[in-house]
């Protein structure tokens, strides 16, 4: 097999149109050459962590259209925006299983290239940490305060299943995605150092997953423990077992 050919091939490729269009040349020169690779695994670690990038980038982007169209009250497009950010949410998510092809020993060998970064550093997740807040200003903005709801209001004492609703749910559900998103990141770190070890940094792991902890939209979440706790007031904490009844009536 002629592996330096092949080698030269993927890291120059032919440019026709469409390369030309999507900038094939530069994209595919933002890895290492593959001659300086610490080892097999290190480009499927870089492009694993650029793609993540790459989709944040585009979730940022479609949020702060979110935010506008949150003001404006125009939840047809919330809706539509909001399910596209969802889809991004579980393709960061799923990639990062081709992480796990990767061995401890091989992982530690990419790790020492990162001098001392870490992904709590990463630009595209700063950003989206930022955004929330600004999505529930304008949720709360047009959906709540200007209508005269409160969250009570539109998940239980005048319910209607309506477009504050829906748009609470929108929310509830990226934030719900973001935090799996989280929780996988987490496992990831579990299989390649192990919790036990200390963050690239020198903190421990447990501030990640107190991050996995996190919720942007607290009160969106709140409500249910408090709708919850309602209800059980009237029915009882404790109900009678469905099996001791059915048994009784025989």
């Amino acid at each position: 097999m002629k592996k330096q050919e092949y080698y030269a091939r993927i890291e120059a490729p032919q440019m026709l149109d469409y390369g030309t269009y999507l900038n094939c040349d530069r994209l595919l020169s933002c890895q290492k050459p593959l001659a300086e690779l610490a080892n097999a695994d290190e480009l499927q670690f870089q492009i694993v962590h650029q793609v993540e990038e790459l989709w944040m980038k585009l979730i940022a982007y479609t949020l702060v259209d979110v935010i506008e169209y949150l003001e404006k009250a125009n939840t047809h497009r919330v809706i539509t925006l909001m399910g596209r950010v969802h889809r991004l949410m579980r393709l960061m998510t799923a990639q990062l299983d081709v992480l796990e092809t990767m061995s401890p020993k091989e992982y530690q060998e990419v790790r020492l290239q990162l001098g001392n970064g870490s992904g709590q550093e990463s630009p595209g997740f700063k950003l989206l940490l930022r955004l929330p807040l600004d999505l529930w200003d304008g949720f709360k903005a047009s959906y709540l305060d200007g209508r005269g709801l409160t969250v009570a209001d539109i998940y239980d004492v005048r319910y209607s299943h309506d477009d504050s609703y829906v748009v609470a749910e929108a929310l509830v559900e990226f934030d719900e995605l973001f935090q799996k998103f989280r929780a996988n990141h987490l496992y990831l770190i579990h299989r390649s150092i192990g919790l036990g070890s200390k963050s690239l940094k020198g903190r421990p792991v447990e501030l990640l997953q107190a991050g996995a902890r996190h919720r942007f939209f607290p009160e969106l979440w709140d409500i249910r423990c408090s709708m919850t706790d309602a209800w059980g007031t009237d029915y009882g904490l404790v109900r009678e077992a469905i099996h001791a009844k059915t048994e009784a009536d025989a």
